[in-house]
Formats: C-alpha cells, sequence, structure tokens
C-alpha cells in the first residue's frame, strides 16, 4: 500500500508549476426562476438525448433538487419530463446495462440534538434509461460519496466515504459486490479502507469512476481541509487496482482559482470545488465539469489525469 507522501500543500505546489494553461466556462442555464445550479454531473447519455444533472436550490437554502437538463438554443434547459428528486449532488454511472443515478437525501434524524437535527444518506435509483428509474438502495446514515463501477470482471465496485475512526474526517474504502442486486449495508460499512490517502486534517471521497486499460480504475474525487470556518475544496485524481488493493498518483488537477469568477454561497465556501465529472478527449486533455463555491456550474480544459 502505498502512502500519501506529500502534505496538500505540496499537492497544490505540484499542481501550480504545471505548464499546461487551462481553460475555463461557465455554463449557461435557464428556467430556474433565479435558483442555482452547482455541483453538476458531466453530460451522459440516456434514451437518445444529451443529458447533464445538477443540484438546484436557492442561494440561501439548502433545501435542494435535482434537476436534469438538455442543451438547446444556447443553454441547458430542464428536461420536463424527467424526474425532479429532492436530492444534493448527484452522480451517474452506467452498471450492468442499466443507469444508475444517486444523490444525497437530507432528512431530520428524531435521535438528533441541536443543532444536529438534520442527517443525511447516499440513495440509488436504476433503469434502462432517466425516465424509467425505480429506487433500489439506501446508504448507511452519515454517508455520502458512495460510488459504482462495473469492474472488468462484470462485478460491481463500490467506493465508499466513512468518518470517524481509522476513517478520520473521512477517507474512501472500496469492495466489490457481484450485482446490483447485491449491495448492502453490510457491504459498505465493512468495506477496507484506502490507506494513506490523507492527512490526519484532511478529508475526501470519490465522485466519478472510470475504467482503464488493464482493470485499473481512474477515480475523481475531492480532498479538503477546514481553516476556522473556511472550507478548501480542491479536485483531485488516483489510479486505483482493484486487484491488489494499491493506488497510485494522486494529484490536484484543479483549484477554484483557476475556475472564473463567481459568487459563494456562503463566505466560507468561496474556496470550494466539487468535481462531478471528467469527459475524456482522445488528444490527452479533458473536460472537469464542477460546482464551484457552491453557487455556480462550470467546466474546466485540463490534462487528462489518467493519461
Amino acid at each position: 500500500m502505498q502512502a500519501s507522501g506529500k502534505a496538500l500543500a505540496d499537492h497544490l505546489l505540484a499542481w501550480r508549476q504545471r505548464t499546461f494553461q487551462t481553460r475555463a466556462e461557465k455554463l449557461p442555464f435557464v428556467g430556474l426562476a433565479g435558483r442555482d445550479v452547482y455541483n453538476i454531473t458531466a453530460p451522459f447519455e440516456t434514451a437518445g438525448l444529451t443529458v447533464l444533472a445538477g443540484r438546484v436550490e436557492a442561494r440561501y437554502s439548502e433545501n435542494s433538487e435535482v434537476l436534469f437538463f438538455t442543451f438547446r438554443h444556447g443553454a441547458w434547459r430542464p428536461l420536463p419530463e424527467a424526474p425532479i428528486p429532492a436530492l444534493q449532488d448527484p452522480f451517474v454511472s452506467f452498471i450492468q446495462g442499466e443507469l444508475v443515478v444517486g444523490g444525497v437525501e437530507t432528512f431530520i434524524d428524531p435521535r438528533g440534538k441541536p443543532p444536529h437535527f438534520f442527517w443525511f444518506r447516499t440513495v440509488f435509483f436504476r433503469g434502462p434509461d432517466l425516465f424509467h428509474l425505480t429506487p433500489f438502495f439506501r446508504g448507511p446514515d452519515g454517508m455520502k460519496d458512495i460510488r459504482l463501477v462495473e469492474l472488468e470482471d462484470g462485478q460491481v465496485g463500490v467506493f465508499t466515504r466513512p468518518q470517524g475512526g481509522p476513517a478520520g474526517l473521512g477517507t474512501i474504502g472500496f469492495t466489490r459486490v457481484p450485482s446490483l442486486d447485491h449491495l448492502t449495508l453490510e457491504a459498505i460499512l465493512e468495506a477496507p479502507l484506502l490507506e494513506g490517502l490523507f492527512a490526519p486534517d484532511e478529508w475526501g471521497g470519490a465522485n466519478e469512476v472510470h475504467r482503464l486499460p488493464g482493470g485499473k480504475l481512474g477515480v475523481l474525487g475531492h480532498i479538503a481541509r477546514r481553516e476556522g470556518l473556511f472550507r478548501h475544496y480542491y479536485a483531485m485524481a488516483f489510479r486505483f487496482d482493484p486487484e491488489t488493493f494499491t493506488w497510485e498518483e494522486l494529484r490536484i488537477i484543479a483549484e477554484r482559482q483557476d475556475f472564473l469568477p463567481g459568487p459563494a454561497k456562503r463566505k466560507e465556501l468561496r474556496d470550494v470545488v466539487f468535481p462531478g465529472g471528467l469527459i475524456r478527449y482522445p488528444d490527452g486533455t479533458a473536460h472537469l465539469y464542477a460546482g464551484v463555491s457552491d453557487a455556480e456550474a462550470q467546466r474546466l480544459l485540463i490534462p487528462d489525469p489518467f493519461e
């Protein structure tokens, strides 16, 4: 197992010394009655359409919906016939011939004490396309950033994000199950941890997973830390070998200053990048789709982190 070997400051320095010139764009959205769109997925194909999912909410609210958009007449527009789940931070994957859509469900925990009434969990839907989804699994209470990927042998790889105990402020675990029907709370809670990814004062999680040649997995994720009230989130990536349970080449691939200036939901969220997905190109570049400052959706042209 490879240890991190670098503090977050070292990862940042390595990223800032790059020679590649990144290029940022704000994504245009219409039809939202003044609400913000952020923490988007990369565009994906379903039912003959190119679709993008995003978290939608008013600037000073946490009451979120996930909307699905198509690009028409120069802007991303809500798809009227698509579902509108009351979730945060959507994600998508394709597993064993099905579309899997997930997000974070918030709820009031009757066991909570002020100010911790609100709790969360990751929920999943499956179906042949966006218009025929049914719920099939809820993750453990208090766990975000569960991601699924179909492995080379047809099984389902499961990336988890526990907190507390050996997991510290939040780290990444991995396990595998034979199929979506075998996804259980026990499998997620017992997933072994990837050791050495983050320092004790850091946390992170997986956001999207790409299958790479030779059976390895490219993990797009985030790494974060806190300074007082201020949160600092960066997009990162690394390769993971599910056969040897080893990871390599963790690196930061974007920070907030790489994107165009814009508003923040709150001042302590100004330095937040939450990566949602990558579109990779044959020329060795990729578009990173991300939410920035919990208020906007942008994309950034970067070197493909898995090339």
